[in-house]
């Protein structure tokens, strides 16, 4: 039987476990979080923010069009000059540690455990983390997260959020798919879709510093198009484009 090589199937969120785990944030997905939280009733433009797995900055740079700052790291450098350090976040940083109301990444998967633990003791007022759908399963990391910290909401995408490993592609802009036959020049241009479903989750802090411990499932809608800005996509990479001479 062939294996299924479909655009989809061959975006899932699957890293080796040294990987970097590199798969940028849309910004439309960031904005949707911040609309929520907006709604909620924080006063996001009187807080400030830490991206701690920050990227080439997609997701950071989101954030500082809502909160009055943003203190943005990596453990690597991507090139980004919004970048603050390069700093592993899991580190004990004790009083080196930024003075932040909310901690907001998309976390490596494999790690992601592990930073929500981290975020939920350096943020004063909440955690939100961009995660697989399937991150909220498992008897172990109910175990050892949910049970003791359940989050105050799961945020879970109606429409698929497009992630691709080292790139950030525009949903509307169709890459060109190599024949697996490998015909020279032969394949076909589809636009980018995923088979992994992402979801936010949220932790809140109520007005006795203490975790909210009701967890809400709350589904964002449909508003991808509605919170796509101009700029917001990079240029088609060149290994993506179709051969010259090739149709879109």
């Amino acid at each position: 039987m062939n294996a299924n090589r479909s655009a989809a199937v061959m975006a899932q969120r699957a890293e080796p476990v040294d990987s970097l785990d590199d798969f940028p944030t849309p910004p439309w997905a960031t904005r949707a979080l911040l609309r929520f939280l907006r709604d909620q009733g924080e006063p996001l433009h009187l807080q400030h923010a830490w991206e701690p797995a920050c990227n080439r900055g997609y997701l950071a740079r989101v954030l500082g069009e809502e909160f009055d700052h943003v203190h943005a790291t990596d453990v690597h450098d991507y090139g980004w000059p919004g970048q603050a350090g390069i700093a592993d976040f899991l580190i004990p940083w004790g009083q080196d540690a930024p003075d932040v109301d909310w901690i907001i990444t998309n976390p490596p998967f494999r790690l992601g455990a592990d930073f929500i633990r981290q975020a939920l003791t350096y943020a004063r007022r909440g955690v939100a983390m961009l995660v697989r759908t399937s991150f909220v399963e498992g008897v172990d990391r109910y175990r050892s997260l949910f049970q003791e910290t359940p989050e105050a909401f799961v945020l879970p995408f109606v429409e698929r959020v497009v992630m691709w490993k080292g790139v950030l592609l525009d949903p509307d802009v169709p890459i060109w798919k190599p024949d697996d036959k490998g015909a020279k020049g032969g394949g076909k241009a589809e636009k980018p879709t995923s088979a992994t479903s992402y979801s936010w989750l949220v932790w809140r802090r109520d007005d006795a510093a203490h975790l909210e411990r009701t967890t809400r499932f709350v589904r964002i809608p449909p508003c991808r198009l509605e919170l796509t800005r101009p700029g917001d996509y990079p240029p088609l990479p060149d290994h993506l484009k179709p051969p010259r001479g090739g149709l879109l």
